[in-house]
């Protein structure tokens, strides 16, 4: 008797986002919350921990649907306007911000202990959401845009047949993604938490309002529209300049 393959590019985009967004928040949560072995590890151990984050999840989305594996709502918009085809857009958003809160809500329960013992409500939030290191809206959003700009642009370029004259090896794809995403973490994401994706912020930041997380204060609100339109905005003009150089 065959066997019906459950497989799909919805399912592989929530999977993918959820593993993605659950290493990540988790070693937020190692780093700052009290009494982990890791409290107080600091930037490297951050950025290394998203960066492994997005290759486990990149390979997981692919292994269960989604060979795009976008796992990000700026990818999936950068796309739909390369292609003029935006069939995939809500189905992929929905996808990805429904991981990214399950991912979150897995984050909170797996951590439970610690969140009473960590009195700072701004170390929590850190978790689950980013937030800028000086509050500065247009420096904010210049650079939530330029880490999204520099995230799909060198994706893409990582593909592209310039690169050689077949593209890399597709299982390297997702190692050099990785490479990338820390390098962005590294080098421009000191100054905003480097989102560079809207449901890996508005994800966890909706699970942070809504759970009941031990000593918890607000979820700033005020900020989240940035991650948004800061990513948004990068990824259409890295559409343009794809699609005027034909990559």
């Amino acid at each position: 008797m065959q066997t019906v393959a459950t497989h799909s590019p919805w399912l592989g985009e929530f999977l993918g986002t959820f593993i993605l967004i659950l290493l990540g928040t988790g070693v937020n949560a190692s780093v700052n919350l009290k009494k982990t072995y890791a409290n107080g590890a600091g930037w490297i151990v951050i950025t290394t921990g998203w960066a492994i984050g997005v290759l486990c999840g990149v390979l997981t989305a692919q292994a269960f649907g989604s060979s795009a594996a976008h796992l990000n709502p700026a990818i999936t918009f950068s796309s739909c306007l390369q292609s003029g085809d935006f069939s995939t857009l809500l189905p992929f958003w929905s996808a990805q911000i429904l991981g990214a809160m399950a991912a979150a809500t897995l984050t909170w329960l797996f951590f439970y202990p610690h969140w009473a013992v960590t009195p700072e409500a701004g170390d929590k939030l850190g978790v689950f959401c980013t937030g800028p290191a000086i509050p500065h809206i247009p420096s904010n959003l210049l650079g939530e845009a330029t880490g999204t700009f520099v995230l799909i642009v060198v994706a893409a370029a990582i593909g592209s047949h310039g690169v050689s004259a077949t593209g890399p090896a597709p299982a390297l794809g997702p190692w050099l993604v990785a490479c990338l995403v820390w390098g962005i973490g590294l080098s421009l994401g000191s100054t905003t938490g480097y989102a560079i994706n809207p449901a890996r912020d508005f994800g966890p930041r909706l699970t942070h309002f809504i759970l009941p997380i031990a000593g918890k204060g607000p979820s700033n609100w005020k900020y989240a529209w940035v991650p948004i339109v800061g990513d948004l905005t990068g990824a259409a003009v890295a559409a343009a300049l794809l699609h005027w150089a034909h990559l």
